[in-house]
């Protein structure tokens, strides 16, 4: 699904999740069914550099602007796609 497919569509935990586990997945250039999106970030020593390309690839995609720290208190990518999803229907 291209990132103006997924623009249009009503983001949901989900589909956001699915989402950030194929970008982290192709950020430490794994297969996606590596990544546990219940996993804590810091198992797969994503640094502050991906933080930074991951917040740029959110506001790319979904047109949310978040700070790098949010990857971090939210601690999985489970959590941060909930985060995401709150922010977009504000």
């Amino acid at each position: 699904m291209s990132e103006t497919d997924l623009a249009a569509y009503r983001l949901t935990p989900d589909l956001v999740r699915s989402w950030l586990v194929e970008r982290v997945a192709d950020y430490l250039r794994c297969p996606a069914e590596e990544i546990d999106a219940d996993a804590p970030l810091t198992e797969y020593g994503l640094d502050s550099v991906y933080a930074f390309a991951l917040c740029g690839d959110i506001e790319e995609t979904f047109g949310l602007t978040v700070e790098p720290t949010l990857l971090w208190e939210a601690d999985s990518l489970a959590a941060v796609a909930t985060e995401l999803v709150a922010l977009a229907g504000k």
